[in-house]
C-alpha cells in the first residue's frame, strides 16, 4: 500500500511539473526540440490560413457541412503566395512586430511597433486600419486602439496576429501577456485585446504540454472572469464537456448566445461577424473537438465559418507548436517546402527567416525571465497564468438600429447618401456610427476635411483620404452622449467634384438593449 501511495504521488508530481501547473517549476527541453516546435508553430499557421482561404467570410452565421469537401493539394500555397498574398495579412502583421524585436531588441518601445506597421505598404482592415489611421494622424497607442477612438476595438485583429507573442515566450504566459499589453493595444481594447492575449497564452503552454484540453483551460486563466470574452470561451469548454462528440451542437449554442456584434459598424445587425469572441470560440471549437489532431482541428475551425482562414491558422499554429514541425503529417506538408524560402509579400522575411528569428527571440526571453540556455539545452522557468486587467469596451452602449441611408429622386432611390457640403441626421440614443467612405473619381487622391457637430456643438474635425492605404474605415462616430434626442451635422470644408464622400448606414446606440418584438 505504501509503495502504491508513493507511486501515485510521484506520477502526480511528474504530471504537474510537465504540464506547468506548479508555480516556480522548470521545464527542460533541448534546443533542437524547441526550434522544431517554433518551426511547427509558424508552418502550421501558414498551412491553416491557406486551407481556409477560399471560405473566408463566405459562411456568415452558418457552418460548412461535414459532407462538403475543402480542397487541399501541393499547389495551393504557391498559388496564394503568387496570386493573392493579401490572404496572409495575419502572418505579415506578425512579421512586422518580429522584425522590430530583431532590429531593436526586447525593449523596443511601442512607438517603433506602431510606426512600423502604420507605415508598412500592406493593406489593412477594421481595427488594424483604424489604428493605422489614428497613428498616421498623431493618435498613438494605447489611444489608437481604444473603443472611444476605434469603433473596431472588439474586432479580431490582434487575435490573428498575436501568435508571435506566444511563440517567443514558451512556457511563460504572463510574459506573453506583457508583450500583448504593449503591442495589442495599438489596435484593440477589451474583448478584442483579450483575443490576442488568450491565443498567445495557448501558444506558450503548447510548448510544455501535449494535453490540448489543459492548454485551452489553463490559458483562459490569463483572461478576467468578469469579461464577456472569458464567459464565451468558458461556455465553449462547458458545452464541449457536456457534448464531446458533436461540434455542431456546441456551435449552435455559441451562435445563439454569443453571435451578436456590438462594436464593428460593418457587423451590427448583419451576418458579418468579425468580433473576437465568436471567432475565438471557433478556434477553441477546433482545438477541443480536434483532440490534438491537426487535420481535424483545421477542418472544424474552418467549417465553423466567419473568419475561416485566420481561425484555423491560429488553431493549427497551437497544435503545430504542441506536436512540432517534424510531426506535421505529410498530407499537410504538401507545398510547404516550396514556399518556405519565399518572402511574404510586403516583407523581406520568409518562413525560413522567421524560424530563426523567433528561435533567437525565445532564447532571449527565456534567459531574461530566469531560465537557462546551454549549448544543447534550454531550461524554462514556468509561469502560473495570471489574469490581465479588466477592460470593457462599449460599456453601456447597445445597438438598437441600423438605419439604411437613401438618396431619393422622384419615385427612385439609390442606396447611400453623398455628402457634398452639409448633411444633418437625427436620432435618439447615446451614440452613433456611420458606415461609408471616400472614393476618388480620377487618378489623383483627395482628402476631405469635415467638421462633425452634435447638437450644434463642434466635436471633431476629421480628415478623410481617398488613398486606400491611409483611409479612415469608419468615417464618423461619437459615443457616451447623454441619453435623448440628438442632431448630427456633417460639414465638408473643402467640397470637390474630384472625389465623393458617401455614407451607407447609420448605426444607433442606446443605453439599454431593445426588447424582442414578436
Amino acid at each position: 500500500m505504501k509503495k502504491f501511495f508513493i507511486l501515485v504521488i510521484s506520477i502526480f508530481v511528474l504530471t504537474t511539473l510537465l504540464s506547468g501547473q506548479m508555480s516556480g517549476q522548470t521545464f527542460k527541453i533541448s534546443k533542437e526540440e524547441l526550434k522544431d516546435k517554433i518551426k511547427g508553430a509558424w508552418a502550421t499557421q501558414v498551412i491553416g490560413v491557406t486551407f481556409g482561404g477560399p471560405t473566408e467570410f463566405r459562411y456568415r452565421g452558418t457552418f460548412i457541412p461535414d459532407y462538403q469537401p475543402i480542397a487541399w493539394n501541393e499547389e495551393l500555397m504557391q498559388w496564394w503566395y503568387k496570386n493573392a498574398p493579401g490572404l496572409y495579412d495575419d502572418i505579415y502583421m506578425d512579421l512586422t512586430f518580429v522584425e522590430v524585436f530583431e532590429k531593436e531588441g526586447l525593449d523596443a518601445p511601442v512607438e517603433s511597433f506602431a510606426n512600423s506597421y502604420a507605415n508598412a505598404d500592406y493593406m489593412l482592415w477594421h481595427a488594424n486600419q483604424m489604428a493605422r489611421y489614428n497613428i498616421l494622424n498623431g493618435l498613438m497607442p494605447p489611444k489608437s486602439g481604444h473603443w472611444l477612438h476605434n469603433p473596431h476595438a472588439d474586432d479580431i485583429d490582434f487575435e490573428i496576429e498575436a501568435d508571435f507573442a506566444g511563440i517567443m515566450a514558451p512556457g511563460m504566459p504572463n510574459t506573453s501577456s506583457e508583450i500583448c499589453d504593449k503591442i495589442g493595444h495599438i489596435m484593440n481594447y477589451g474583448d478584442g485585446w483579450y483575443g490576442g492575449v488568450y491565443v498567445a497564452a495557448m501558444y506558450t503552454l503548447a510548448f510544455v504540454s501535449d494535453d490540448i484540453n489543459y492548454i485551452v483551460e489553463e490559458a483562459l486563466k490569463v483572461i478576467p472572469q468578469e469579461s464577456k470574452y472569458y464567459q464565451t470561451i468558458s461556455d465553449v469548454i462547458k458545452w464541449y464537456k457536456e457534448n464531446p462528440d458533436d461540434w455542431q451542437e456546441t456551435w449552435f449554442k455559441v451562435q445563439q448566445k454569443w453571435g451578436e456584434d456590438v462594436g464593428c459598424p460593418d457587423g451590427v445587425f448583419t451576418t458579418f461577424n468579425i468580433d473576437a469572441k465568436i471567432n475565438s470560440a471557433w478556434i477553441v471549437l477546433g482545438l477541443l473537438y480536434g483532440h490534438g489532431d491537426l487535420g481535424k482541428t483545421y477542418s472544424i475551425s474552418t467549417r465553423a465559418g466567419d473568419d475561416s482562414d485566420c481561425n484555423p491558422g491560429n488553431a493549427g499554429g497551437i497544435v503545430g507548436t504542441m506536436i512540432g514541425y517534424k510531426n506535421i503529417p505529410d498530407y499537410w506538408r504538401q507545398g510547404l517546402a516550396e514556399v518556405e524560402p519565399i518572402d511574404f509579400k510586403y516583407t523581406t522575411i520568409s518562413l525560413n527567416d522567421v524560424y530563426d528569428m523567433s528561435f533567437r527571440h525565445a532564447l532571449e526571453v527565456i534567459k531574461r525571465n530566469g531560465g537557462e540556455v546551454t549549448d544543447s539545452e534550454v531550461i524554462i522557468k514556468l509561469q502560473q497564468p495570471k489574469p490581465v486587467k479588466l477592460e470593457v469596451g462599449f460599456e453601456g452602449h447597445y445597438p438598437v438600429e441600423r438605419r439604411p441611408l437613401f438618396t431619393v429622386s422622384g419615385d427612385d432611390f439609390d442606396m447611400g447618401v453623398d455628402i457634398k457640403k452639409e448633411k444633418e441626421f437625427e436620432f435618439e440614443g447615446v451614440g452613433f456610427a456611420f458606415t461609408g467612405g471616400t472614393q476618388k473619381k480620377g487618378e489623383e487622391d483627395y482628402t476631405f476635411e469635415v467638421e462633425i457637430y452634435v447638437d450644434d456643438k463642434l466635436v471633431e474635425t476629421t480628415s478623410l483620404p481617398t488613398n486606400y492605404h491611409d483611409r479612415k474605415p469608419t468615417p464618423f462616430w461619437h459615443y457616451q452622449l447623454a441619453r435623448g434626442k440628438h442632431k448630427v451635422k456633417l460639414k465638408v470644408l473643402n467640397p470637390t467634384d474630384k472625389a465623393t464622400l458617401s455614407l451607407d448606414n447609420m448605426i444607433i446606440y442606446d443605453n439599454k438593449p431593445i426588447k424582442p418584438q414578436y
